[in-house]
């Protein structure tokens, strides 16, 4: 069987996404910046996370699925005592309640009932979509609309610290998994709610984001040295391999 032919822009590019922009517009950035027609992502991250986004160009875009559909890894921030209509520091506080004696332990303790399969519906205030509606537009009119749970995976979800009404922590879970939900979950169950105050994403399947170019970085280089970052089709196709091996 022939090796399709492939030009030096065909593959991945791992960009460190800052704070902000929203991943359309990394992806708008970075075309306009290569002059590339194809580029997607594997992925979105919120505007406000920031971390590991997945690009992939030209003939690479084939490969977006593949690479979506692999298990993610990210370390956040929680706080304590405020509930939020989006479960995240971009929404609304709709409720607010004091913060019971806390320690990583007993976060620790309550994040073990959220490993292993959790059946999670998608918050009000997601890109998730309805009878063809994303649920935000619905969320937007004061409407609230039945969900239907999907099946994801928490493989890790520990604490490191603990400073109320913040807490850190680390989580890896599978393709699909809204982690403020279930932040703002052991929000309920601690009693005091809690909502998403930070994101990351350090891992994307076999891509970690030390692997990345930041992307004030990749705006400002210049675009064969940003070609160079361009991890090849191939290579990517082997990557995915060895991961899927392991």
């Amino acid at each position: 069987m022939a090796i399709p032919s492939f030009e030096p822009h065909d593959g991945a590019l791992l960009i460190d996404k800052p704070p902000g922009p929203t991943s359309h517009d990394v992806v708008d950035r970075v075309r306009r910046r290569l002059k590339v027609k194809k580029v997607g992502h594997c992925g979105a991250l919120d505007p406000n996370a920031t971390g590991l986004l997945v690009l992939v160009l030209g003939k690479a875009t084939r490969l977006s699925e593949k690479v979506m559909a692999t298990d993610k890894t990210y370390e956040g921030t929680l706080k304590l005592g405020e509930t939020t209509d989006s479960y995240d520091a971009d929404g609304r506080i709709v409720a607010t309640r004091p913060v019971p004696p806390v320690t990583v332990e007993r976060l620790n303790e309550l994040a073990e009932e959220f490993t292993g399969d959790l059946l999670q519906p998608p918050p009000m205030v997601s890109a998730a979509k309805v009878g063809g509606t994303p649920l935000y537009k619905l969320a937007r009119k004061g409407m609230e609309v039945e969900r239907k749970p999907r099946l994801v995976h928490v493989y890790q979800f520990r604490f490191s610290d603990c400073r109320p009404p913040l807490a850190d922590f680390l989580i890896k879970c599978s393709k699909g998994t809204y982690v403020r939900s279930i932040v703002h979950e052991l929000g309920e169950k601690l009693g005091c709610g809690a909502h998403l105050a930070a994101l990351r994403r350090t891992e994307v399947g076999p891509f970690k984001v030390e692997e990345a170019t930041p992307l004030k970085e990749a705006a400002e280089m210049p675009p064969s040295e940003l070609m160079g970052r361009i991890i090849p089709a191939l290579e990517v196709v082997r990557l995915m391999g060895d991961y899927l091996k392991a």
